[in-house]
């Protein structure tokens, strides 16, 4: 857990404990430790493999419009005044909040974001959330728009169906561009990569971090 201080400290630390394979199970959105990572593996000579959830795909009701990036999702917003449901965490919101002229529910896991009460709200909840709340929270707050990170994963599925049950239009923004990289999307074709048998290899790792928690 943690930075390791870069590329270099990272390959510090891969010296330093003898490591052969990195698997990168960062959050699709960490670019910068993936980037470190493929950096640090690189000079190594250590193999690498990113193991990533497969990201949501739009289905038939589904009024998603895709964006590269966050700069690009403040400017896809109407011009006319909304209520923007802003899914994104807390550490990108003050663009939306400085340059646009909406009205914002911010959901975070953590207390300690504030917004003025004339530019929107803030809700501390911790996934997994369910459809039947998110419907609840959308139309208590009279959602008009959702903002969200194409993330993948079910626990922050909910949000995307009740889109859907709406009829409310959402901005998707698709995960950052990376440096190829071999990339599997399930802990068996890891355990494959590994040369592990997958049952072994699913007793290992239900005795550590989850395979979703942000390591490398």
């Amino acid at each position: 857990m943690g930075g390791f201080g870069g590329p270099d400290g990272l390959a510090a630390f891969l010296r330093q404990q003898r490591i052969t394979h990195v698997i990168d199970a960062t959050h699709p959105f960490a670019a910068q430790m993936s980037r470190h990572a493929i950096e640090a593996c690189a000079r190594l000579g250590v193999p690498l493999l990113a193991l990533q959830r497969p990201p949501w795909r739009p289905g038939p009701g589904d009024r998603w419009h895709s964006v590269p990036d966050f700069d690009a999702a403040v400017r896809a917003l109407p011009t006319a005044p909304s209520r923007v449901f802003l899914a994104i965490g807390r550490q990108q919101v003050q663009p939306f909040l400085q340059h646009t002229p909406h009205w914002y529910l911010l959901r975070v896991v953590e207390p300690g974001l504030e917004v003025a009460p004339q530019r929107g709200t803030v809700v501390v909840q911790r996934g997994p959330y369910t459809l039947e709340d998110d419907l609840a929270l959308l139309r208590a707050h009279r959602i008009e728009w959702i903002v969200a990170k194409n993330s993948g994963g079910e626990g922050g599925q909910a949000k995307l169906e009740a889109a859907r049950v709406l009829g409310l239009p959402v901005l998707l923004i698709e995960r950052p561009t990376l440096p190829p990289r071999p990339l599997v999307e399930t802990v068996a074709e890891a355990l494959q990569w590994l040369g592990l048998p997958a049952q072994e290899g699913h007793a290992n790792l239900n005795t550590g971090p989850s395979a979703h928690a942000p390591a490398a």
